[in-house]
């Protein structure tokens, strides 16, 4: 805990609210799970359809790596390889509440399923813990940068890869 302005120590700090995040990611990833297969159907000049099966498979795998992730990191401490890691699946789920979703709805004039938590829930939490990663000394300057843009990559190459591998176990 960090003291406050008064004196008072807060717990309000990257370390112990560190745990919304696989939290919120997995509100996120049941609502998809739930409705984004369907809807994927219906809109297939935006988004390759998706068996219910494979995505399911895809968004649990990682939610399963966030939950890892952030048990690691909070293991780990400031500036460790997984704080950075787990920073830049945070900043891969904040793009990802702009692209696909908030851009598809407003592309699309229709909703989308995962926008509703991805704006009410993974939007507010994510930056309030992006900026006390950052305030708190948990990472820093072009390092967090990069794991932020290296992560976002290689989380956006594995859903195809996951998407496949569900396929091919025929779930």
């Amino acid at each position: 805990m960090r003291p406050s302005a008064t004196g008072k120590e807060t717990t309000l700090s990257f370390r112990n609210l560190l745990w919304l995040f696989p939290i919120v990611v997995t509100l996120h990833n049941a609502e998809e799970a739930i409705w984004l297969p369907g809807w994927s159907k219906r809109t297939v000049l935006w988004h390759s359809p998706v068996t219910p099966g494979s995505f399911r498979f895809a968004v649990l795998v990682l939610t399963v790596l966030a939950f890892a992730i952030t048990w690691l990191s909070g293991g780990s401490g400031k500036q460790t390889v997984w704080t950075y890691l787990a920073f830049g699946c945070m900043a891969a789920t904040m793009a990802n509440v702009l692209i696909p979703h908030i851009a598809l709805t407003v592309a699309l004039r229709s909703y989308m399923p995962g926008v509703a938590t991805a704006v009410a829930l993974n939007l507010p939490v994510l930056s309030l813990l992006m900026v006390f990663a950052i305030r708190e000394g948990y990472v820093s300057g072009w390092k967090a940068a990069a794991y932020s843009v290296g992560v976002a990559g290689v989380l956006l190459a594995s859903i195809q890869i996951l998407f496949k591998t569900g396929k091919t176990l025929n779930l």
